[in-house]
């Protein structure tokens, strides 16, 4: 989500940002009933940080799109919260999901938010007192049919900031549209728009779009899985077709482009301006759309390693993580799969959220459980766990290192912060609520990346306005925490 600032960037907030009035705060009347603060203020335990390659036409990282890099580490530099006096709050906004959280080059946030009631707006908002400074309504069209409610990402839930401050952001109407957001983030202006409609049918709606390092713009389409890629100077778009759905973004390195769609693991690149498929490993796959999960296949957009590695979990039961070999041609005596580790328990695992990764370590989320927060299962429990799973050196292998059983987080985009050690995410607790009451109280929850032990957690707030509904978690340049959710957005910072 977040991509933050490069060093000619680094400016105090104060200094760029104009002083605005302070948001309206969600509604939470039964704050006082539950406790603000659990745990013990967290001393930094630093760890080693990935640092993905720089895409020239995206963002610095790690502000340029949902998992904060183009190799989708969901992973920070910066430190995020230690829990030290903090203080939790919120801003209301007209009904909308602010999902994929990126960064302006003067701190502001920017997200495409979409809507039940109204077409999919973007959104640039204060950092500070989370008030919206302005707004850009996209088009708007029918979800096809049987579509959950907030579970089909395409057409806005995924896009990119470039190093010049502009969106691209896929339509419902199967166009791409870049948006200007101005130095003072009091205006969004359109300047480009490309038309996809000659290459997509109806009901085959944008995932995603991301330039490759020549600056080529790639997308997939969820149904159908076509794989496009668009030269925005020529406007030429070339197109094929997989037979399967793309739920989730992709990965773009240096030499190739990883896929993952509701039955293979892809790898791709370029030749004569058409997608071509390198290699491609099909996942094992029960076949069934777990709670928790949009559709019946890999629930993660592809995380690029350390080492020469990318990663995913399937959709077998019980889940595993999955670790392939990047490199086209392999030594002799190596196989593509490293390992296929299991994690969490049989008929209760499946995530919807890409792993965080740093060296040679993966963090994974359950949430398994997780129904919409509209329907009649709402306030469900989800099953607990997040796991660490590590690659042997070498890459003989992999090992699981520990599993917290503990904390329910029912369907957050987590991240990692390499400068404190602390995993960040957003969990509910069923103990806060011992008399069965119905009540959804919602934490800021750090985990420690080390030994998997919780440190603190932070009340956010109670009831449906606070569930994020896979939205993504991101850290801001001063060491804010943010979060979209049905209500507005949330935030955590110290004091």
């Amino acid at each position: 989500m977040p991509r933050r600032w490069i060093a000619a960037a680094v400016v105090p907030l104060a200094l760029v940002l104009a002083p605005a009035a302070s948001a309206d705060p969600i509604v939470d009347p039964l704050r006082p009933t539950f406790a603000a603060f659990q745990g013990a203020t967290a001393t930094p335990d630093p760890i080693t940080y990935t640092r993905a390659p720089r895409n020239r036409f995206m963002a610095p990282n790690p502000r340029s799109n949902i998992h904060n890099d183009t190799w989708m580490t969901d992973a920070y530099r910066r430190a995020g919260p230690v829990g030290r006096s903090p203080e939790a709050f919120s801003s209301a906004m007209r009904p909308a999901l602010c999902g994929s959280l990126t960064f302006h080059s003067r701190g502001y946030i920017v997200s495409v938010c979409p809507s039940l009631a109204a077409a999919p707006q973007l959104r640039v908002i204060d950092p500070v007192t989370l008030e919206v400074l302005a707004t850009y309504d996209m088009p708007n069209a029918p979800d096809p049919p049987g579509t959950k409610a907030y579970q089909n990402f395409a057409g806005g839930g995924y896009f990119f900031l470039d190093g010049r401050d502009r969106v691209w952001s896929a339509t419902k109407t199967s166009h791409l549209f870049v948006l200007k957001v101005s130095p003072n983030g009091r205006g969004v202006t359109l300047v480009r728009d490309y038309d996809l409609t000659r290459v997509l049918e109806d009901d085959e709606r944008i995932t995603s779009a991301l330039p490759d390092f020549r600056g080529r713009i790639w997308f997939v389409s969820k149904k159908n899985g076509k794989v496009g890629i668009l030269n925005p100077r020529t406007r030429r778009v070339r197109v094929i077709r997989l037979g399967e759905d793309i739920q989730n973004s992709f990965t773009v390195d240096r030499r190739g482009v990883y896929i993952v769609s509701s039955k293979r693991m892809y790898r791709f690149r370029a030749r004569r301006g058409r997608p071509k498929v390198q290699w491609r490993r099909t996942y094992s796959n029960s076949g069934i759309v777990k709670p928790g999960q949009a559709d019946a296949g890999s629930g993660t957009t592809p995380t690029i390693m350390r080492g020469g590695y990318v990663a995913i979990t399937d959709n077998t039961d019980p889940m595993n993580v999955v670790v392939y070999r990047k490199a086209v041609r392999l030594r002799r005596g190596q196989r593509r799969v490293v390992c296929a580790v299991p994690v969490f328990d049989q008929g209760a695992s499946a995530t919807e959220n890409s792993l965080m990764t740093n060296g040679r370590s993966l963090y994974v989320e359950n949430n398994y459980g997780y129904q919409d927060p509209f329907g009649p299962n709402s306030g469900a429990i989800t099953t607990p766990g997040f796991a660490r799973v590590d690659v042997r050196r070498r890459g003989s292998g992999c090992r699981k290192v520990w599993t917290n059983t503990t904390e329910r987080a029912p369907s957050v985009v987590p991240k990692l912060s390499t400068a404190t050690g602390l995993i960040y995410t957003y969990t509910r607790d069923p103990a806060a609520d011992p008399l069965g009451l119905g009540l959804q109280p919602w934490y800021w929850t750090a985990i420690s990346a080390r030994t998997g032990a919780t440190v603190f957690k932070v009340y956010a707030g109670n009831g449906l306005g606070f569930n994020n509904n896979y939205a993504g978690l991101a850290i801001g340049a001063t060491g804010t925490a943010y979060l979209g959710v049905t209500g507005g957005m949330v935030a955590l910072r110290d004091r």
